[in-house]
Order: C-alpha cells, then sequence, then structure tokens
C-alpha cells in the first residue's frame, strides 16, 4: 500500500492491503472495498484519563431527569478501543483525526512541548489529522518541529531523548504562508486501499487568527473552508479520485433534550453546518471537531460526524466504495465511547510511566487547597465559579504595582474545574495550561463600555474580577459588526470599585496577552494604551491560591441578567 501526501509518495503506516479484486464472485461484478475510517478530535493531549465532567460521557437518561454518564477516556483506554475496533474490521482501517490533538494539554504532555502526546497517537496508531487551532499555540515553526523531529529550540530534549517527529501525516489545506502563498504543510493525501484511492484533505478553521495569539499565526494566512475544500476535491477528481473525506476542524453542537445523543443529529447547529452544505457533492465523508461535541449527521449529502474532546469517543466509519468506479455507495458512522472498564494498552501505560518519571516532583507540590469544587460550568448570566476566582486572581496580581482595578478573563482560557481539597501544582496547571502573560493596560470608560458590549457580538461573556458590577436585558440587540453600538449591557449599571463607569475616565484593566492581541474578537483591547506586562497567568493563580487558601467557589453575582 502506497500513500501520496499531496503529489510526493511515500510508505504507509497502514497494514498491507488484499490484492483487488479479492473475494468477488464468479460471473458477478467486483464485489465492493470496504474501508473503515476511525475518527477521533480535539484530544489536546489528555493522555491519563481527564478528571471531573471532563472524563464523563451522558449515555442516558434517568426517570428522574438526571443525566446517566460513564467515566470515558485516557490513551491507554482509547488506543485498546481503537485495535479492538480495527480488530472487528479485519482489514482496510484507517485512523484519522480532525485537529487539537495538541495544545491546551494538560501538564504530563505540555512539559515536554506535546511530544508525549504525539508519540501516543502514533503508538495508536494514527494515520492523518488534520491542524487545529491549538496546533497553532507555539507558532508555525513549532508545528512544523513537531510534524519533522528535532529538539525543542530553547529547551532541547526535554525529557534527555531525541524527538523522531510524528509518526503520522498533518495535513492543512487552508493555512497559507503569508510570504510565499504556499500551504504550511501538506493540503492532503491519498491512500490506497485494495487498488481504490482515497483522498483526505485536512482544514483548519478559517478563524484561527481570531483564537490564537498573534505570535502563533504570526505569518500565515487562513481560507475559506468551503472554497478551498472544494478546490482539492476537484483536484483529487482530475487524478482520479473519486472517496474523498474532509478532515474538518470546525463544528456545531445539537439542541434540545436529546443533546447528550452521541450518535443523534438533534437540531444541529454551528458553522459545520453551512460548511457542509457548501462542500461539492464530491466530498463523502466530513470528519469534524472544534466545539467539543459529538454528533451523527447527513448533511448535503454528506455524513458529517463528530467525537465530542479529549479522546471520550472513537468515530467508526464504515464506507463500501465500488471497486470500479472509486465511489461511495453507502456510508455509515457509530461513535462509540471509551470506557475504561477493560485493559490499557501496556505500551501506552509505559509511555506514560516514562514521562510521569521524568516529569518528577513539581507536578505533585501543593499550591494551595479549595473548600470544595470549584467548576468552570456557567450559569445562565455567562459567569462561572472558578472563572471569577481566576479574574480575582489576575487584579490581585497586577492591582499594586500595575495599579489595575479590574480584570477579565477570557471563559475559553479555562480549562477544567479545580478539584475539592488540596491543588497540586499539576491540577492548577490543568486549569489554565496556556501560559499566557497578563498585560495591563489604560482603557477609557467608553472602551471599557464597548468591551463589555462586544462579549454579546463574539458570544463569549469575559469573567469579570469582584470590583466590576453591571446589568444585562435579554431583550437588548447586540451589534451586528463588532463595534460598540449594541443594547445587552445597560451602561449606566457598569461600575467598578463600586463607582459608576465614566466614558472620559481612564480605567488600569487586566487581561491576558491573548484578549489584549483582540483574541476572541475583543478588538477594543487593541486600542488600549500604557501595556504593561506581567506576570504569566498560571503563577498569578498558583500564588492566589497559595495566599488565601482556603478558597471557595466565588458567588456568581457580578452580572445580572434582567
Amino acid at each position: 500500500m502506497t500513500t501520496t501526501i499531496a503529489g510526493l509518495a511515500v510508505a504507509a503506516a497502514v497494514p498491507a492491503a488484499a490484492e483487488p479484486g479479492r473475494g468477488a464472485k464468479p460471473g458477478a461484478g467486483p464485489e465492493p472495498v470496504e474501508l473503515q475510517l476511525l475518527a477521533l478530535n480535539d484530544f489536546h493531549g489528555n493522555l491519563e484519563p481527564p478528571t471531573g465532567s471532563s472524563g464523563r460521557i451522558q449515555t442516558g437518561v434517568n426517570a428522574d431527569g438526571t443525566a446517566v454518564t460513564v467515566d470515558a477516556g485516557g490513551v491507554e483506554y482509547l488506543s485498546t478501543q481503537l485495535a479492538q475496533l480495527a480488530a472487528e474490521q479485519e482489514q482496510n482501517t484507517i485512523t484519522v483525526a480532525a485537529g487539537d490533538l495538541i495544545g491546551a494539554s494538560p501538564l504530563l504532555s505540555a512539559a515536554f512541548h506535546d511530544e508525549p502526546t504525539i508519540e501516543a497517537l502514533g503508538l495508536a496508531g494514527l494515520d492523518y489529522a488534520s491542524v487545529g487551532n491549538h496546533e497553532f499555540d507555539e507558532g508555525a515553526a513549532e508545528l512544523l518541529r513537531i510534524q519533522n523531529g528535532g529538539c525543542h529550540p530553547v529547551d532541547g530534549c526535554a525529557d534527555g531523548t531525541p524527538y523522531a517527529g510524528a509518526d503520522f501525516q498533518y495535513l492543512s489545506a487552508n493555512a497559507f504562508v503569508t510570504e510565499t502563498g504556499e500551504p504550511l504543510l501538506a493540503p492532503y493525501a491519498i491512500d490506497e486501499v485494495e487498488g481504490v484511492e482515497i483522498g483526505f484533505i485536512g482544514m483548519t478553521l478559517e478563524g484561527t487568527e481570531d483564537i490564537v495569539s498573534q505570535q502563533g499565526v504570526a505569518g500565515l494566512d487562513f481560507a475559506d473552508e468551503v472554497e478551498t475544500a472544494n478546490r482539492y476535491a476537484q483536484e483529487l477528481q482530475a487524478r482520479g479520485v473519486e472517496t474523498i473525506v474532509v478532515l474538518l476542524h470546525e463544528g456545531g453542537a445539537q439542541s434540545g433534550p436529546n443533546a447528550w445523543d452521541v450518535n443523534g443529529c438533534n437540531g444541529l447547529t454551528g458553522p459545520v453546518v453551512d460548511i457542509a452544505e457548501g462542500m461539492s457533492d464530491a466530498i463523502d465523508v466530513v470528519a469534524s471537531g472544534h466545539t467539543h461535541q459529538a454528533y451523527n449527521c447527513e448533511i448535503g449529502g454528506k455524513l458529517v460526524t463528530s467525537g465530542s474532546s479529549f479522546g471520550r469517543l472513537v468515530t467508526d466509519i464504515d464506507l463500501s466504495i465500488d471497486r470500479r468506479t472509486g465511489d461511495v455507495l453507502t456510508a455509515s458512522a457509530e461513535n462509540v465511547v471509551v470506557t475504561r472498564d477493560g485493559a490499557g494498552d501496556p505500551a501506552q501505560t509505559q509511555l506514560i510511566a516514562g514521562y510521569r518519571q521524568a516529569l518528577g516532583p513539581i507536578a505533585s507540590r501543593v499550591v494551595g487547597t479549595a473548600s470544595s469544587t470549584i467548576t468552570r460550568t456557567a450559569v445562565p448570566s455567562g459567569e462561572s465559579p472558578l472563572g471569577n476566582l481566576i479574574a480575582d486572581a489576575q487584579l490581585a496580581a497586577t492591582d499594586d504595582e500595575q495599579r489595575a482595578v479590574a480584570a477579565f478573563m477570557n471563559p475559553g482560557g479555562v480549562r477544567a474545574d479545580l478539584p475539592a481539597g488540596e491543588v497540586t501544582y499539576e491540577e492548577a496547571f490543568t486549569v489554565q495550561p496556556f501560559a499566557n502573560n497578563l498585560v495591563t493596560l489604560d482603557l477609557t470608560g467608553a472602551q471599557v463600555q464597548c468591551l463589555l458590549e462586544q462579549q454579546y457580538t463574539t458570544a463569549k461573556v469575559l469573567q469579570p474580577s469582584d470590583t466590576v458590577r453591571y446589568t444585562v436585558t435579554a431583550s437588548g440587540a447586540p451589534s451586528t459588526t463588532g463595534n460598540c453600538a449594541g443594547g445587552r449591557v445597560l451602561n449606566e449599571t457598569v461600575t467598578i470599585g463600586g463607582a459608576a463607569v465614566v466614558d472620559g475616565q481612564t480605567y488600569r484593566v487586566t487581561v491576558n496577552n491573548f484578549l489584549a492581541g483582540g483574541g476572541d474578537g475583543f478588538t477594543v483591547l487593541t486600542g488600549g494604551t500604557n501595556a504593561v506586562t506581567g506576570p504569566i497567568d498560571l503563577d498569578a493563580f498558583t500564588a492566589y491560591l497559595t495566599d488565601r487558601s482556603p478558597v471557595a467557589p466565588p458567588a456568581t453575582d457580578r452580572i445580572t441578567v434582567q
């Protein structure tokens, strides 16, 4: 079997295929080629089983309306599940992923620049993966190192051994180097199964520039998903490829009472719907991700799937392909829960143990205590107890030397609940894994009002420090242009430190460097002045836990909805 990576033929890291025509009946046309695709997405370096709600999958509803959940995830069990599903097929299995395999990772992976995750997914048999937005967290050069190998340019070989690179191929059709106009990575790959060619197009979400730090995407441009996918689908067809799979790092979410159904397609909304409908009929399957949701749909004549996140689900996709024409005859999928009730893969267990030893005692250092679990689950106002706690920590780190009077935290940067009891450095890191610097800057009162209004354009409610109070009206219309002209925030209710915010007055406000660069669409922050870079956000958080322990979940009463 060979694989072609955007025109370059290389040896494929997949089992040898059966001879073309195998199993054909005398006097009849050749039997279809049966192909199994095993897909995952948004793994985020979760080598060990994730904890709390991040480590469970809902499988039903009790009579009293409460959720039925099972523990899921962990690369030892993911690897076992992939092997079992492939064994059931017996032949012709290709394993794929739809981005965000690395980045925003727990300490065990992040401390080694996610090399452990790349190694583990190679062990698990991954063949192709699209590039997600988090693959750019450390920049394009680092992503190329992750693909090709070599020790980190600053930290070297952190675990003391050379890093060989990924055993699988990253694909990104729509991430282009600005200076040359060329794709950063191979846009597609062609795999051959029993004489039939299968095309895989990797797709990074077009909006990556808005949700990754500016340093991470410097020198890159991101093109429209539909236009790019259709362009390369046409190119694949010109090369005789009729079975085409898009690995798309963009997604959607189900809605309604059955939105928990991992194999449902209940009221699916989100960008993936329009993208799938706009894609060429030549495209047969869209394995998607980014939203950390599960669904199993047919959209625009295509099979469209997503497998939640953190390795808790594997999407088992079965294709029957006409051996003569290469066209897909039937396509079906099932999201399978990666349960922890069986044996884990011993090779993965050994890999984890090795990196756990290399990590050393820093992970278990106690940095504070929590009186009870502090969750990142948002209340109707958009606040969460943990988000508010982090904002308070950021203000405490900058209110003296930098004279900050308010702080705001982006909700997407809060990655896990904080457990009750003693809090270790590793647990704190899992909450805030990005190592963003805090930035304190001057905003006018009018800019503060604009910042709050932009929340309802971006659909991301910032977590405010305890010095901030304001009221939102649900009946007000948000701005549709991204400016400050919306009507959701009642300006006269906005206070900082108990005093009404005045348009012409100046306020020192702390955010992380991602937000300060206009991340998540908060463009007003790029107009701040007298910016001073402060400590790493995680350092501010751990210092706050140490100084204020035991910490309790803050009240979520800073935003009033009327």
